[in-house]
């Protein structure tokens, strides 16, 4: 890949992942529960999601997902349905105990946080799409195919790495300053209607001529 070229998806990557969108509410959503580094786990799931989409327009299967009504519309779906439970659950969450020690306070699982970050991410098939079509125009058709998705995939991971960082310290910065219940839980409520407004956008999406 040429370095005018890289550079070009370099400016895209960054203009993509500043976008707000469903990862960076949750990133931001775990960030205000559990802090920066406990938080953190949910953009290492969003990344682990992100490579899976690039697998998947690289292999093929993303042409595929979009000339499949039946397969879009159940990804999307699926989508849908989690965000609106992630809302819930952050509608629902109760304030947490500031005066309490570290070890006192919710301690979110690693594992838990991923594989959260991750099903955000891999269910939204209007991303797969997208990359199907903007990938491509970063290809150089004569070289080989596998180093140029490769360093595109690592490109956008650390591109998406960086923001997500932002928006998990952004929010557990917040964490500071809540100090009263009433807080607390506008703040849970404001994510909460956050993710179900993300599932809404979802919803809207339409898989577009095949």
């Amino acid at each position: 890949m040429a370095l005018q070229t890289w550079l070009a998806f370099f400016v895209a990557c960054w203009v993509i992942s500043l976008s707000p969108g469903a990862g960076a509410i949750a990133s931001m959503s775990s960030g205000l529960q559990y802090g920066f580094w406990r938080g953190y786990w949910t953009a290492l799931g969003l990344q682990l999601g992100l490579a899976l989409q690039i697998v998947i327009v690289a292999a093929g299967v993303g042409a595929i997902l979009a000339a499949s009504a039946l397969a879009f519309s159940l990804i999307k779906w699926f989508g849908v349905l989690y965000l609106v439970y992630l809302g819930y659950r952050q509608w629902r969450a109760l304030p947490a105990d500031l005066a309490a020690t570290p070890d006192q306070r919710p301690i979110g699982r690693p594992l838990t946080l991923v594989l959260r970050g991750f099903l955000v991410n891999i269910s939204n098939p209007k991303a797969i799409i997208f990359m199907l079509a903007v990938l491509p125009q970063f290809l150089n058709p004569h070289a080989p195919l596998l180093p140029q998705y490769l360093l595109m995939g690592v490109t956008m991971i650390c591109i998406d790495l960086l923001v997500m960082a932002g928006y998990t310290g952004l929010a557990s910065r917040v964490l500071r300053l809540l100090r009263t219940p009433r807080q607390q839980r506008l703040m849970n409520r404001c994510f909460g209607a956050l993710f179900i407004g993300a599932a809404a956008l979802l919803a809207t999406v339409r898989r577009g001529p095949a």
